[in-house]
């Protein structure tokens, strides 16, 4: 045996998740003088081997080892901790008997064989397929030919081994390795608990007393749960997950003896984790609930985190999306020590949970999980991994003809047919949405800025003051740019307010939340107000955000000229607009044909940065506008588009395709009367200069009538 190296042990890269690697410094390679490729066993409490990769550049020094979940559970060690590493021979396995942890598997020997090649096991090793990225199994090694650390190759044999206890369902042990774009959340986590059940003497030391519980706030979806199972099963702790409406029995006095029995249990099989899930509904604020039950919940839950007894190695974790619902009683130290709140991912975060939800699917080399991360501003955890899924359906689709249904076992052959490519993925951004947002969000119509006729000038306009920030936003720090709080489109109606928001919604790799103006009105004190203060704060949750409100001078009129709802509303507006609360890449773009109505208050640099005025169009922006309606139709060769210009003299952009639809329905109405009397070919019909002619004639006579009612 060569000399052996004591190494730190650290969180392996997410893409040697599962492969059996362990990555180290080449300097220290040459010291073990081993070379790329070559097995090491690594010893901590056991033993398990690994095959060598040098680190990155980042995480060279300090004689580091970077080995995923599976290694660690196989060598007995944690995070943090130290284990030997030397060099040694390994032989080719020439049959390696397999069980697995679950009741079930679709997965054949063939498929077990080409997934396991030039993996390094040994007796009693887990090691962890994947079929399809949708689902990870484990396994576990009983026997190999020859005895000892062998490297599974082309001609193993692989015999599967049914007989044993199987875990109930195929969930697998969640490890650090399985959490993305929540580092700093998770060592502030493994801080608070791992360091109590593993080393209480520190602490004894100290003479403190250890944190009793962590309390994890965030939307649903964003990995409060998975935080908890991955801390419980790396820190080798038992965990108790309970549900909070589990709790809450009928009968007085159940649900405070279901309690202790939890606690009590906890303590038996110390050190343990309890993870209590949905606190709010076993913990509201006792002031506002009428039920005695959950009074009595809330005051028993409070007397074991903080009695007398002494819990001894027990952590308790809560987890909530509304944590101003739970009693403040609970929210102080000594009970929940610390509060950390879990949000919406950023660009690196999402990128990183694509690539742990997509390292077992079969990509193929097109799919750019960098341009699929900028297209999913506001997606959580869960919405990502509902995306990959998605994807991977939609390859699944492909080979549904092919399907065996007699046979509960897939072939290699069609195993190896099925990859996930780029359209697979943009196929799954259609169905696939953000969930925080899910209420708010609406479908926009795919128009782009080509689809918006004239309005050179604003478009330019918006493209620098919102585009920009969000697109180069390292350069417009630099110039110290800021992305504008509000921007106003106002102008008469038709001119393509609302048509400039749904160009801007789609061009704009943002999240877009529209909001109907008197839609939020509600006759009960405090709603309307809640109503605007729950879309700011989404949008806050899903930035880069664009918040739309049409018709907006319905919402916030000039105080003293409308009610006391809208005087309040304006009063919320104007808070979240410019309170203490930052906006940070969420714009407020608003519409409106009477700005002469909005309260001046709003009308300030700082509220509403960028006032836009839209005016009809002049003749070149109507050509414009008149070319994109006209494109596409069957037209006739004596259509003159310079004289219908110099005809729509005036004409606002929707009246414009409304002249087209018109003329087109009118060129209709004329081919379905030949039809009857004679056989004509659909290659025939045409729209022409008469029936832009007709279509003309009619709406400026609608135009008259509509301003003489009003005179």
């Amino acid at each position: 045996m060569n000399d052996s190296i004591l190494f730190k042990v650290t969180e392996a890269l997410n893409k040697d998740m599962g492969r059996g690697i362990a990555r180290i410094d080449p300097a220290d390679m040459e010291v073990l003088a081993v070379n790329v490729g070559d097995v090491v066993m690594v010893r901590g409490k056991r033993e398990s081997a690994a095959r060598v990769l040098p680190t990155h550049a980042d995480r060279r020094g300090g004689q580091l080892i970077q080995i995923d979940g599976i290694t660690r559970e196989n060598a007995g060690v944690g995070l943090g901790e130290r284990v030997s590493v030397y060099k040694i021979d390994v032989q080719t396995a020439r049959q390696v008997v397999l069980r697995p942890l679950f009741s079930q598997s679709l997965i054949n020997k063939e498929y077990l064989q080409y997934s396991i090649q030039g993996l390094p096991v040994k007796n009693g090793d887990k090691i962890r397929i994947s079929l399809l990225g949708l689902k990870s199994q484990e396994w576990v090694v009983v026997n190999t030919v020859p005895d000892g650390v062998v490297i599974s190759g082309k001609d193993t044999g692989v015999t599967i081994q049914t007989a044993g206890n199987f875990s109930q369902g195929s969930n697998i042990a969640i490890r650090y390795e399985d959490i993305g774009g929540l580092q700093k959340e998770l060592q502030r986590v493994r801080e608070m608990i791992e360091l109590p059940l593993k080393y209480p003497v520190l602490f004894d030391h100290l003479g403190i007393d250890p944190p009793r519980g962590v309390l994890l706030c965030g939307p649903p979806g964003t990995g409060k749960t998975l935080i908890a199972r991955a801390v419980a099963n790396e820190a080798n702790a038992y965990f108790v997950h309970v549900n909070g409406p589990e709790i809450i029995n009928k009968y007085y006095g159940e649900s405070e003896a279901k309690l202790r029995e939890i606690f009590e249990d906890a303590s038996k099989h110390t050190p343990s984790i309890i993870f209590l899930d949905e606190l709010d509904a076993i913990a509201p604020k006792r002031q506002n609930v009428t039920g005695e039950v959950e009074k009595r919940v809330v005051a028993q839950l409070l007397a074991l985190m903080d009695g007398l007894q002494d819990r001894g190695r027990i952590i308790i974790i809560g987890a909530t999306n509304i944590p101003d619902a739970l009693d403040s009683a609970l929210r102080r130290p000594g009970r929940f020590d610390r509060e950390i709140t879990i949000g919406v991912p950023d660009w690196a975060g999402r990128l990183e949970i694509l690539q742990i939800h997509s390292r077992g699917m079969p990509l193929i080399r097109e799919v750019n999980l960098y341009k699929i991360t900028e297209l999913t501003n506001g997606f959580v955890g869960a919405d990502l991994k509902a995306l990959c899924r998605e994807a991977a359906m939609q390859s699944l689709r492909r080979v549904i003809p092919e399907l065996d249904y007699q046979s509960t076992n897939l072939s290699t052959d069609l195993i190896n047919k099925i990859y996930v490519t780029m359209e697979d993925f943009e196929s799954a951004l259609k169905e696939v949405e953000p969930s925080v947002t899910r209420e708010l969000t609406v479908e926009v119509p795919q128009i782009k800025w080509h689809d918006v006729g004239g309005l050179k000038k604003i478009k330019r306009q918006l493209q620098e003051a919102v585009e920009g920030p969000i697109k180069f936003e390292k350069i417009y720090k630099m110039a110290k740019i800021d992305l504008p709080r509000g921007i106003l489109l106002h102008g008469p109606p038709g001119t393509g307010k609302t048509l400039l928001a749904k160009a801007m919604a789609n061009e704009i790799n943002a999240n877009f939340i529209s909001v109907k103006g008197p839609a939020l009105l509600s006759k009960w004190v405090g709603e309307s107000e809640k109503a605007l203060r729950d879309i700011f704060r989404k949008a806050r949750q899903v930035a880069p955000c664009i918040i739309f409100i049409d018709e907006i001078d319905a919402l916030v009129p000039h105080r003293g000229k409308g009610d006391q709802i809208t005087e309040r509303m304006l009063s919320q507006l104007l808070t979240e607009m410019d309170g203490l609360e930052e906006l940070h890449q969420v714009v407020l773009l608003a519409a409106t044909n009477r700005i002469d109505m909005i309260d001046p208050a709003l009308l300030r640099p700082g509220r509403f940065d960028l006032i836009l005025r839209m005016d009809l169009p002049v003749q070149e922006e109507r050509y414009e506008i008149l070319t994109i309606h006209l494109k596409g139709l069957p037209l006739a060769k004596d259509i003159d588009t310079r004289a219908l210009i110099r005809e729509t003299e005036g004409f606002s952009g929707a009246e414009l395709r409304n002249l087209c639809q018109r003329a087109a329905m009118q060129a209709v109405r004329e081919y379905l009367g030949r039809l009857e009397k004679e056989v004509t070919n659909e290659t025939e019909f045409r729209i022409g200069s008469s029936h832009f002619s007709h279509a003309l004639i009619e709406i400026k006579k609608q135009r008259d009538e509509v301003l003489g009612g009003g005179s």
